[in-house]
């Protein structure tokens, strides 16, 4: 490998975001025997809190209790979480003969490449957690993914699952629990299982 080559890594399913959502959903997956890595975001820096408008009914004792768990979850289980690695160029790859869904020609045997300042990602799935809907449908842009109107049909097609994401209202805590629970079963019966 020459010096600029940067090393590859494959694994199931690349989880964007190391906040709660994040680690709810990389614990789900290890619960179901799903290998995933996490990383910190999207981009070169972290994304800026997002603030909840909806008021919550766990306490932020609580939501700090379960951000604890996650982390003591994560260590005991040796999951692979990438606090200070962020996804620089996200692509999706189109498999042999097969054209990226949603850009216009049918084919579900895609990955999703990650080049990170550590190297390479690849993945059958990736979950992209706790973003405004508008910069989702930006992520979805850049990468030539037209959406129709059947937006979760699209988005399951191409393995992109998401956690923590609504639009004027942030979803509650245990909204982001369903949700990880949701994409952990999703993910462990395979890219056509409900989401």
């Amino acid at each position: 490998m020459s010096g600029s080559e940067l090393p590859a890594e494959s694994t199931t399913t690349v989880v964007i975001g190391a906040g709660l959502p994040g680690l709810a959903v990389a614990s789900e997956l290890s619960r179901h025997g799903v290998d995933s890595i996490v990383v910190e975001g999207l981009g070169a820096a972290a994304p800026a809190p997002r603030r909840s408008v909806m008021s919550d009914s766990v306490s932020p004792t609580e939501q700090s209790d379960l951000l604890r768990l996650l982390h003591g979850y994560a260590a005991s289980r040796c999951l692979d979480v990438r606090r200070s690695t962020f996804a620089r160029q996200v692509s999706l790859v189109p498999g042999p003969g097969m054209a990226v869904p949603g850009t216009g020609t049918a084919g579900a045997d895609c990955r999703w490449m990650f080049r990170t300042e550590r190297g390479v990602l690849l993945a059958d799935t990736v979950v992209l957690t706790g973003c405004p809907e508008n910069q989702m449908r930006r992520f979805l842009r850049g990468l030539g993914v037209r959406l129709g109107a059947d937006i979760n049909a699209t988005l399951k097609s191409i393995g992109l699952y998401l956690v923590g994401m609504a639009g004027l209202l942030a979803p509650t805590t245990r909204e982001i629990v369903r949700q990880a629970k949701a994409v952990g079963d999703a993910t462990a019966g395979g890219r056509t299982a409900p989401a």
